[in-house]
């Protein structure tokens, strides 16, 4: 039997999921990844497992079978309320090492990158990081890790041949949620809690949970971006005001993030997140593949930028060659003449 398909005592293969959650909904790139992992356990005729770390979390099990698990392996205990990374780590690692999987997913999150390559380490184990798509090698059983390479220009695909478990983060948007199945049936497999013998690494002083005021750019339907041609602040106020008005969700390119305009988690490409929404409007965006990279999957792409050769006209389906402050003060003023809101409220 290939190392690639490796299985349990039981004869299955086993293909787990971190999941990450914020003590009441499970994060959206979980499911993602649970969906795959669903796909390919089918291909593999193998199982999934969610691996669920928390206090106060069994009723996140339910979540994570509808959403594909077979299985979950809880670890509901105080010890996990505190976001050490460390005690994270000790835990996942001692599980792989007691059953056994043959591969470790999670989502190329602020927590998945810092936990992913601590237990890859410790299990001297490869690891691909910020993964696109995933596969099967049908010969072997391997799975197949992809990533964008060169900028994003290109797509490679890794495979593990030879240490277990194969281990990969996926990036949060890359892959499509299955349907949430209500009667889907698992089983909960509690996880023994080891308690740490050393000091913690992190204390934390004080849980405080921001609201959700804003549209998760990972989620939303339409999107709006925001790069340099914006100009200056003024211009960058008006597109926030389209944007309110559309409905959707405000990314940046890297110039906008680096000058404070929006935080790093509003990043779209390379170093930033992914994202698939209806309607992509890139707004002053020239269009280099660090950020193109991150949204090229959108479903319909519309560019405003003076510059002909943008090579944001390259994918977009519709261009509009303009000085991106004079077009959207006119989408603004036509958006809220059709809502009816009166004026143009353009801020000039």
């Amino acid at each position: 039997m290939s190392e690639g398909t490796k299985r349990d005592s039981g004869g299955r293969v086993l293909l787990w999921v971190f999941a990450e959650h914020d003590g009441e909904r499970l994060a959206r790139v979980s499911t993602e990844v649970l969906g795959r992992a669903r796909e390919l356990a089918v291909e593999l005729n193998g199982e999934v497992w969610g691996i669920l770390l928390g206090f106060g979390v069994r009723g996140l099990c339910d979540e994570l079978i509808c959403h594909g698990a077979d299985a979950v392996l809880l670890g509901n205990d105080p010890v996990f309320a505190g976001h050490d990374i460390g005690v994270y780590c000790r835990a996942l690692t001692d599980a792989v090492l007691e059953h056994d999987p043959a591969a470790v997913l999670m989502g190329a999150t602020d927590t998945g990158r810092d936990l992913a390559p601590r237990v890859a380490a410790r299990l001297g184990t490869g690891l691909t990081s910020d993964c696109v798509a995933l596969g099967v090698q049908h010969e072997t059983g391997m799975l197949l890790q992809v990533k964008r390479g060169y900028s994003g220009e290109m797509l490679y695909t890794y495979v593990c041949p030879e240490h277990r478990p194969q281990m990969a983060t996926v990036a949060p948007g890359a892959l499509k949620a299955g349907p949430r199945d209500t009667l889907r049936q698992g089983r909960v497999v509690p996880l023994p809690v080891s308690k740490p013998g050393e000091e913690p690494m992190i204390t934390v002083l004080r849980d405080e949970k921001k609201e959700a005021v804003e549209l998760n750019p990972e989620e939303a339907g339409v999107v709006v971006a925001c790069g340099r041609g914006i100009g200056g602040l003024d211009g960058f106020r008006r597109l926030e005001q389209f944007a309110g008005l559309l409905g959707a969700a405000v990314v940046g390119t890297k110039e906008i993030t680096d000058c404070g305009w929006l935080p790093e988690s509003r990043l779209v490409g390379q170093t930033g997140i992914t994202v698939k929404p209806e309607l992509y409007v890139a707004c002053g965006v020239s269009g280099a593949v660090q950020h193109t990279c991150g949204m090229w999957d959108s479903g319909v792409i519309v560019a405003i930028n003076k510059d002909p050769k943008a090579e944001i006209f390259r994918i977009a389906d519709y261009g509009i060659v303009a000085d991106v402050n004079q077009v959207i003060p006119a989408l603004i003023a036509e958006l809220r003449k059709r809502q009816g809101l009166g004026g143009s409220g353009a801020g000039g």
